[in-house]
């Protein structure tokens, strides 16, 4: 049987990433992936292949844990979340069963700068934001399918892609922060269930166990915050995120562009 105090010593650096990750992401509705991959592979020396399957695998647990919160501090537009989720759904498929024979990841820089762009005018927004005025976002169809399908085949995107273009469209950023994460549990979960049945359950590792205690433990005080902070420092944050994980990614794949 593993001694205890080793198990724990071994699993905690994973849980750390997994909380600081879940903490920004249930907060602004973006970045866990990005983030908690950077660190397994960049700061860990977690293979790549083994971090992208692990973090979509603990996703599952996050967003789940996640998305109950935001109900519960009802930051949840459920117009939204049902025009979202149908067609999020359908673009994650799509993407998990063409990953082997789509390299999806070569368009990565490329979106990464249009999200740059809009994390600069988002900021533009916010320092410029006196009295909050919010729409309905109308473009949320495409959008949602686009974003499930770079969150599939392409490692992530669905939190970027999603939230910044419905704050873009005018949608108050607590109800789209809350919306876009509780939706993503049903997203991920198609994902999910794509992946096991053509790879299987490989990517259940030590590594996928400390991210899974992290971030549902970081789950409820995300979305605690969201529903805490004034809708112009939420959108001030979700910029300033927006552009140091795309800047990061661009500098990242430079040699590619």
């Amino acid at each position: 049987m593993p001694d205890l105090p080793a198990l724990l010593a071994d699993l905690l650096p994973f849980i750390l990433i997994g909380l600081a990750a879940q903490m920004i992401d249930g907060a602004l509705g973006m970045a866990f992936g990005v983030i908690t991959q950077t660190l397994l592979v960049s700061a860990m020396g977690v293979p790549p292949a083994v971090a992208s399957a692990s973090v979509h695998l603990v996703e599952l647990f996050t967003t789940g844990a996640s998305g109950a919160s935001h109900i519960w501090h009802r930051n949840v537009d459920w117009g939204l979340f049902r025009r979202l989720v149908p067609f999020g759904v359908l673009g994650g498929v799509t993407g998990a069963y063409l990953l082997s024979s789509i390299d999806a990841s070569a368009a990565r820089p490329f979106v990464m700068l249009y999200l740059a762009a809009i994390g600069v005018y988002l900021l533009w927004r916010a320092i410029r934001m006196t009295r909050p005025r919010f729409e309905d976002p109308r473009y949320t169809r495409p959008l949602a399918t686009v974003g499930g399908f770079l969150d599939a085949a392409g490692g992530g995107g669905w939190g970027p892609v999603v939230t910044s273009n419905l704050l873009i469209q005018g949608g108050d950023p607590r109800k789209v922060i809350g919306t876009v994460n509780s939706a993503e549990f049903l997203l991920t979960l198609s994902i999910s269930i794509a992946f096991i049945a053509t790879l299987g359950l490989a990517a259940f590792t030590m590594v996928t166990v400390g991210l899974i205690i992290g971030g549902v433990a970081a789950a409820p005080f995300g979305a605690l915050l969201a529903s805490r902070v004034r809708p112009r420092l939420l959108l001030l944050a979700v910029a300033v995120v927006l552009i140091a994980t795309s800047s990061y990614s661009i500098y990242k794949a430079w040699p590619i562009i």
